[in-house]
């Protein structure tokens, strides 16, 4: 009776929630795992197999995730430019040092800033949609039609996603750098009189390949993690239409924490 009561106590419960919930966690970290080691093995070894990964299919991706962003892209790369170039010429007045502001904007930039808000900007716009449209299938049993038909689910859904993704989200980032370093030379122009010529001159003499690669190997990451974090929440939808819902919140805000930490733990490794 004394071990029943035991076991049945608040502290209990909290202890057995935790274990629970961890051993969730540790399933969809190797579900994920396994979502990527599938798609790269059908990416490379599928033509072998008859079973080639469809250039169509990842065409397409690429134009939904890729193409129809670029507006959204250059808008906030922009506006995040000339955002890092008002605060900079502000926190470097105080020192009377406001002409060197480029350096900081540059490395902000391209180091940080381009590739998290592309990031954060796929997780929403194409995350939130793999999520949903992979949940949709599973609910209407499409997954399952496809497994009885012979075709691997991962390779006709999650592969195109994950290539599409990884090619375009840093040439994504590589785009809002530019955008970003134009719109922050424009306001530094008009603010300090510095010509465009001489704030492009500064930019190329301060930034290295390696600085432009530092964002670009972020990126590369951020889009697998969209990727999969997409795919693994709508294959686990359960419910109609509230349960897509569910999912594709859950999706966008995994996505997005989930770049935040990594954009966090890249640059304390690679600055040490």
């Amino acid at each position: 009776m004394g071990e029943r009561e035991a076991d049945n106590s608040p502290l209990a419960q909290k202890v057995e929630n935790v274990g629970r919930n961890t051993l969730v966690g540790v399933s969809e970290i190797g579900y994920c795992a396994s979502l990527i080691w599938e798609s790269l093995y059908w990416a490379f070894m599928g033509k072998a197999m008859g079973q080639p990964v469809r250039l169509q299919s990842v065409f397409a991706q690429m134009m939904e995730t890729g193409i129809r962003a670029i507006p959204i892209v250059a808008m906030l790369g922009v506006t995040v430019g000339m955002m890092l170039a008002i605060q900079g010429i502000y926190t470097m007045r105080i020192f009377g040092a406001e002409s060197h502001v480029t350096i900081g904007i540059a490395f902000s930039v391209v180091r940080e800033f381009a590739p998290l808000i592309t990031g954060i900007l796929v997780a929403g716009r194409s995350g939130s949609a793999l999520a949903a449209r992979i949940g949709i299938m599973n609910i209407n049993q499409e997954v399952d039609a496809l497994s009885v038909m012979g075709i691997n689910p991962v390779r006709f859904l999650v592969a195109p996603a994950l290539l599409a993704m990884v090619i375009m989200v840093p040439c994504l980032t590589f785009f809002a750098d530019v955008i970003g370093l134009l719109g922050a030379g424009l306001y530094v122009s008009l603010d300090l009189g510095i010509s465009l010529a001489a704030y492009w001159d500064q930019v190329f003499e301060w930034l290295s390949v390696d600085d432009v690669m530092h964002g670009l190997g972020k990126s590369v990451l951020f889009a697998i993690l969209i990727a999969v974090i997409g795919v693994a929440n709508g294959a686990g939808v359960r419910g109609g239409a509230e349960g897509v819902g569910k999912v594709t919140t859950r999706a966008v805000v995994q996505s997005i924490s989930a770049i935040v930490l990594t954009d966090m733990l890249f640059a304390f490794m690679v600055t040490r």
